[in-house]
């Protein structure tokens, strides 16, 4: 006869199992976002990569989505979602307060801090460019950083106060065992350790602040040769915040749900 803990631990098996072999689709994320009009996602650096997939899932699942890239005029494929779309520069402090004042006193319930750039002299230090690095960190890490403090009234006014800031296994200081990419791996370093402080700030207040790994995906920034594509990273990540609760805030969140090593 099978004894009780021997029975305990195969249905624990079991569910396991069926988590892991459960695949990923645009569907189950749907199903797992619940998707309604009455909750709204702002999207940064919408206009094309990450930020348009972004913009087309949530659209697609009944979110009310407002996307924002740097050339509106440009952002045809954005407009074409039928999303609203703001101007902003996450490195002009301007242009991110004409955004805020755009937003005066609307909820938003989940923020995406996707806008980001790599600078693509980094790879060797001795030639890499100062101006170059600047630029990045002033897009990756204090670009969030000005959106999240102008957003923090819309967020308190939205049900979930969801924010997600987009890092990669590039600002992963244990995992990095072959050098180069100066500028843009301590950009998403110092992004993940403003995630951190954040999250213990606005523990209080029922804040889920999370950084997520995209995984190495076929945009602009990430090649052809890529192993992702934009439809499976983001698929992976709306499942991801989905399943999110402020027990989760604070950490460094994979696509596909594992936890990143800092």
């Amino acid at each position: 006869m099978i004894s009780r803990c021997a029975r305990t631990l195969l249905t624990i098996l079991a569910v396991v199992a069926a988590m892991t072999l459960t695949p990923i689709t645009s569907e189950t994320a749907e199903a797992a976002d619940h998707g309604d009009e009455s909750r709204t996602v702002l999207i940064t650096g919408a206009n094309r990569g990450l930020g348009l997939e972004f913009a087309r899932q949530y659209s697609a699942a009944g979110w009310k989505v407002i996307g924002t890239a740097r050339s509106p005029e440009k952002a045809t494929d954005l407009e074409d979602l039928g999303v609203r779309v703001l101007q902003l520069d996450v490195a002009d402090a301007e242009s991110v307060a004409k955004m805020a004042a755009a937003l005066a006193d609307e909820p938003i319930d989940l923020l995406i801090n996707n806008a980001g750039m790599a600078n693509r002299d980094g790879m060797s230090f001795e030639t890499l460019s100062f101006d170059s690095v600047e630029q990045v960190l002033a897009v990756n890490t204090i670009g969030p950083m000005r959106v999240t403090r102008a957003l923090l009234p819309n967020l308190r006014l939205g049900t979930t106060r969801q924010i997600v800031h987009i890092s990669s296994g590039l600002g992963s200081i244990e995992e990095n065992t072959g050098g180069g990419y100066y500028g843009y791996r301590e950009s998403k370093a110092a992004l993940n350790m403003f995630n951190r402080s954040l999250a213990a700030d606005l523990e209080k207040e029922g804040f889920t602040c999370v950084v997520m790994s995209p995984g190495w995906v076929r945009t602009d920034m990430g090649g052809p040769e890529a192993n992702l594509s934009p439809e499976a990273s983001i698929t992976g990540m709306r499942k991801v915040i989905a399943a999110l609760t402020p027990a989760a805030s604070g950490t460094f969140q994979s696509w596909d749900g594992t936890i990143r090593a800092w």
